[in-house]
């Protein structure tokens, strides 16, 4: 499969999808997941965020989403509408896969006949074509995980927000999946904010990364990936910068530790 990104994909200097300015999360009990974090996420760039458990990755989707509110800084998303997808699947499990979908396009206020014919358009997209009278229990992991994505393209948003979404997954089925994610943002344009514990998987989906501390969670790191497309997870490029954001995210972790 060949990838072509937009030329906007590779410019630094494209607007910007996401912007957040000096953002802190405090909880009442005095935990603080986020400090002082600043980033900005450009349009249509696939930003993969990396970090050890705990240092406030799901936090930072989660504001992004407008679920929570940071306490101190701001949260801008100039991009347009994000949508959320879980490292779970949570389809309904009385509606079928085509249920699941229409369920995203009736709350959009689309009519029944056309919500029929857009979430099998959509089961197309993510491959599962023919699939659509299935229920939850009757598919795969993966199987599931693309339903809940072509449930997220029902809605059209302008940004995805991933949390961990495929790290439940089997290691053919993961790679099978990076593969339709690449597709499908290189043929939406979609920003995609992706977070993950996997490091290769970072190496080898996003433009770039950016490395949190442990908790509270800082922008410690960033590093451009300058690996053209297609990539393979298993490649020399991606392994050699695998390498290097894990030996930075064993420095975080141990700094934490001590």
């Amino acid at each position: 499969m060949s990838v072509a990104a937009p030329d906007a994909r590779s410019d630094a200097a494209a607007p910007p999808a996401i912007v957040i300015e000096g953002v802190s999360k405090r909880y009442p009990t005095g935990s603080v997941a986020l400090e002082d974090v600043d980033l900005e996420v450009r349009r249509g760039e696939l930003l993969a965020l990396v970090g050890a458990s705990g240092c406030g990755k799901s936090t930072l989707l989660n504001l992004v989403a407008g679920l929570d509110s940071p306490t101190v800084g701001s949260v801008r998303v100039p991009g347009g509408r994000p949508t959320l997808l879980f490292q779970e699947a949570a389809l309904l499990p009385w509606l079928t896969a085509a249920g699941n979908v229409e369920l995203a396009l009736r709350l959009r206020g689309m009519g029944r006949a056309d919500r029929s014919a857009r979430a099998a358009d959509l089961l197309g997209v993510v491959h599962l074509g023919g699939m659509g009278e299935r229920r939850p229990h009757e598919l795969s992991g993966g199987m599931r995980q693309r339903v809940a994505l072509a449930r997220a393209l029902a809605q059209e948003p302008d940004i995805l927000l991933m949390d961990e979404p495929f790290g439940a997954l089997d290691a053919m089925t993961r790679d099978l999946l990076h593969d339709e994610l690449e597709r499908i943002w290189s043929e939406t344009g979609v920003t995609i904010l992706f977070v993950t514990h996997n490091v290769r998987e970072a190496a080898r989906l996003g433009d770039r990364i950016v490395l949190l501390t442990s908790r509270p969670g800082r922008v410690a790191a960033e590093f451009p990936v300058d690996i053209p497309r297609p990539r393979r997870i298993e490649s020399p490029a991606v392994s050699r910068l695998a390498t290097e954001v894990t030996a930075a995210l064993r420095l975080e972790v141990a700094r934490h530790g001590r």
